[in-house]
């Protein structure tokens, strides 16, 4: 457990849904929406500090995506920062098929569809985000029955949960951060996926195993960027690879990179200022 930086952060003119996904480039453990600020948390030991959230605030300032900015920074208990997120958590649809439901949220199930019950906490991965939308859309139309997943930067474990209810045979998901193995094991019982899915706490590089048919990575770029060797030695070569966490610029960076290792991509799709990928071995 830790505690956490708050950054409430005011601009002119406040547009919160596409500042939110530019603030989600940086590695942060979550923001809140309030009604003329957005509440962005940073873990105490993370690396984002008042001063890297600054730079990245200006840049905007001079990319002429906003006019001015104010910033206050406090510290939050980890349970304090838990009850104001709840506030904000919805039920999420994916698509017609795929919901994601905190338990706390009622809703009315269709018929058909696969719900993903996700008590977010601390951990990233609460559905609302473009690039959890993109890759849930993309496993929906890969995933065909009996795959096994490996999930990197498993944080909720709705990716890792999410492959196997739309039918793959076993998922890991592993994560350096200790907040996400426990919330990720939470929401493995809430779903009864405990026979098929597990979350490991690490990094790529602790996972063994090098017979996964998908490996989804839905980080920030830079780590998708160090991890793509680590990642071609764990995947089956007729295997495929999604990755998100991605904003379109970021597209010729990722795909000469891993081209590097011999992968192609074979589909792209695209929400707002996000995209995702996937990938295959030539």
């Amino acid at each position: 457990m830790q505690d956490y930086k708050k950054f409430t952060i005011t601009t002119e003119p406040f547009n919160p849904e596409e500042i939110s996904d530019l603030l989600w480039s940086l590695e942060i453990g979550g923001i809140t929406e309030f009604d003329k600020c957005l509440a962005v948390f940073v873990p105490v030991d993370g690396t984002e500090n008042l001063n890297s959230i600054k730079d990245f605030m200006n840049s905007l300032v001079e990319q002429n995506l906003i006019n001015s900015f104010e910033i206050d920074e406090e510290l939050v208990e980890d349970r304090n920062w838990n009850e104001e997120f709840e506030k904000n958590v919805k039920v999420v649809e994916v698509t017609d098929k795929i919901v994601i439901k905190p338990t706390f949220r009622d809703y009315e199930e269709k018929e058909g569809q696969v719900i993903i019950n996700i008590d977010p906490k601390m951990s990233f991965g609460t559905g609302e985000h473009e690039t959890t939308k993109l890759v849930l859309t993309l496993l929906d139309k890969y995933i065909s029955g009996g795959e096994k997943v490996l999930d990197v930067g498993s944080g909720t474990g709705v990716l890792a949960i999410g492959t196997v209810l739309l039918g793959a045979e076993k998922a890991v998901g592993v994560d350096f951060d200790e907040w996400c193995l426990l919330n990720g094991k939470e929401n493995i019982e809430l779903n009864k996926v405990e026979d098929k899915v597990e979350v490991r706490l690490g990094e790529l590089k602790d996972i063994s195993e090098n017979d996964f048919d998908f490996i989804v990575a839905n980080i920030n770029k830079h780590i998708l960027m160090d991890i793509n060797s680590d990642i071609k030695e764990r995947v089956k070569d007729n295997g495929t690879v999604i990755l998100s966490g991605l904003l379109h610029t970021d597209e010729e960076d990722i795909v000469k990179r891993y081209s590097e290792s011999n992968f192609k991509v074979v589909e792209k799709i695209r929400m707002n200022e996000w995209i995702a990928l996937v990938l295959k071995i030539k």
